[in-house]
């Protein structure tokens, strides 16, 4: 299983094993990590599970679809490294994947 680590704004790290063919989102919401509120439950209709994805992994999520992009410009202090987590699918590529939550999702 893949291990992602979810930084908070502070910097508290929460590693967390993820199953492939989730999103990051979802195995956020199932181990309960602070600063993913996923308001919209994953359909990619809110910004409420923006991440800063850690850079030397943004080849391999890849660059937001125009839906997602629409979203994000709802999100607070977008940076050229945010993504909704909603929309990255976990996978063996990503382990070791590195998201750092902002300080707010409203």
């Amino acid at each position: 299983m893949p291990t992602i680590t979810y930084i908070d704004h502070d910097g508290t790290e929460r590693p967390i094993e993820a199953k492939n063919g989730e999103t990051v989102m979802e195995t956020a919401i199932k181990n309960s990590v602070p600063g993913i509120d996923a308001d919209c439950g994953g359909a990619c209709a809110c910004a409420t599970c923006h991440v800063y994805v850690d850079e030397s992994f943004m080849d391999k999520v890849g660059q937001p679809e125009e839906m997602e992009q629409s979203m994000l410009d709802f999100a607070e202090n977008v940076q050229a490294n945010s993504r909704l987590s909603c929309q990255i699918q976990v996978s063996d590529d990503l382990d070791g994947l590195r998201v750092t939550t902002p300080e707010s999702q409203h």
